[in-house]
């Protein structure tokens, strides 16, 4: 597992550190039930407070993303990563549609619409 952070980011280090994970686990790079590092490890790896990893981790596991056993770390726990996954396309889901009913109203045709998508979607 390799989390990188930026200490001059605008983003809190934990919520980098989050975000790392949990696109980790969605792209599959960790499975289901592997060990994270432990909160001392992975701090003195990155060079940061143990109590910045640890609100990572509680926060993880608060979401779902990772159980955490006493005495025995952390793993990943994507039985709830998926369903996290799947209320995210949900909640896109209505936004598409949000956005092409104001696209309709402001006049614009499904081909409009399409090009607009496709220039998007070209970055």
């Amino acid at each position: 597992m390799r989390i990188i952070v930026n200490t001059s980011s605008m983003v809190p280090i934990y919520e980098q550190i989050m975000e790392s994970i949990k696109k980790q686990i969605t792209e599959g790079q960790i499975q289901n039930n592997d060990a994270l590092p432990s909160v001392r490890a992975l701090a003195k790896e990155l060079k940061i407070s143990a109590l910045t990893v640890k609100k990572a981790y509680d926060q993880l596991e608060a979401e779902g993303w990772i159980s955490t056993v006493h005495g025995k770390g952390s793993y990943v726990s994507t039985d709830n990563a998926e369903l996290f996954i799947q209320q995210q396309q949900k909640e896109l889901e209505k936004q598409m549609e949000l956005l092409i009913s104001k696209a309709r109203l402001a006049g614009l045709s499904a081909e409009q619409i399409r090009e607009m998508l496709e220039i998007y979607l070209e970055d």
